[in-house]
């Protein structure tokens, strides 16, 4: 007889009690507009990014859903209570007459943007997998290979987002809240459609690339040596592979792309106040900013970094100063 394991990121029908399982061990998490598993790293936006997070553990099924063990403290119980009292003594000797500060407002948490609106019908010329779960929510149900469909397989789901406010859990679709996300994963839904929805249009696994925020320039800085000048430029994320640094004689090439969900790009031809010796020119990517290290190919001193920024008449002194 087929039973339905009950592990968090499984949920499939099984009658091999020895087949393999994967599955998340670890509680959800839900934190600040993230949600994730506490059992693996991967944290996102939106709930349905949530429910696609791969499982990150392997076992078997289980009908039975067995919390993981608290894990114990080990201690001196001695040592701890009496660093409490010494703490609570400490409490005490505080003056009760100093200002308080008045609460912060709480700011809410930003929210993530609205999914595209979901295919009502899977396309006929797609092949649907075996073991295939159904998109919407609420719905559990699973497909097998082979079966026949139609306009009475009553699909009940929840059309609505999911809400978590304040600890409660539910939809927007409906009044229900529940505390714990398991009971969540277990309300009914309020909607009922004829079929399943397995695999929609197809169109999520034909995603193009999320258009480019161009942007016009960046805040930079300098400082320099004897025999190099070191600026930066400051844009966050910078993804490596894709971006590219080249140096010429008395330019620089600049190509940044970040890794954002909407990439941000800074594509620039840097013109030098002087002229650099390109093959001892050197970059380094950081969390925050570019650094490029230019090696200077007449020893001169910059008043400036850019040839076409304005020349402000300071006069630069690059050494060691003589003695009086």
């Amino acid at each position: 007889m087929a039973q339905k394991c009950v592990h968090k990121g499984c949920g499939k029908m099984y009658t091999d009690p020895d087949e393999v399982c994967t599955y998340h061990p670890g509680p959800p998490v839900f934190h600040e507009g993230q949600k994730g598993w506490k059992c693996c790293k991967p944290r996102v936006l939106t709930f349905d990014e949530f429910l696609t997070i791969p499982p990150c553990t392997e076992g078997k099924h289980s009908t039975t859903d067995v919390p993981p063990e608290v894990e114990k403290k080990t201690g001196d119980a001695a040592a701890v209570e009496a660093t409490n009292q010494s703490l609570a003594s400490k409490l005490s000797e505080v003056p009760s007459n100093v200002p308080s500060r008045a609460p912060l407002t709480p700011q809410p948490a930003p929210t993530a943007p609205p999914p595209p609106p979901e295919s009502e019908d899977d396309e006929p010329s797609l092949e649907i997998p075996d073991g295939k779960t159904c998109r919407r929510k609420g719905c559990h149900a699973t497909y097998k290979k082979g079966q026949a469909r139609s306009d009475d397989e009553q699909c009940v789901h929840h059309p609505g987002a999911p809400i978590f406010h304040e600890g409660s859990k539910g939809y927007s679709c409906c009044k229900r809240r529940v505390l714990e996300f398991d009971e969540f994963m277990r309300i009914e839904g309020c909607k009922t459609s004829p079929r399943h929805l397995f695999i929609g249009s197809g169109e999520d696994k034909k995603k193009s690339p999320s258009a480019e925020e161009t942007l016009d320039t960046v805040r930079h800085d300098y400082y320099q040596t004897p025999s190099t000048v070191i600026a930066s430029f400051f844009l966050k994320k910078i993804d490596s592979p894709k971006s590219t640094v080249k140096f010429q004689a008395q330019t620089m090439l600049l190509d940044l792309v970040t890794s954002d969900a909407t990439p941000k790009r800074y594509k620039a031809d840097v013109p030098l106040y002087g002229k650099i010796d390109p093959e001892k020119s050197t970059f380094k990517i950081f969390g925050t900013k570019l650094e490029v290290n230019l090696s200077k190919a007449d020893g001169t001193g910059w008043p400036v970094l850019r040839s076409d920024d304005r020349l402000t008449g300071e006069i630069l002194q690059v050494g060691r100063a003589g003695k009086v």
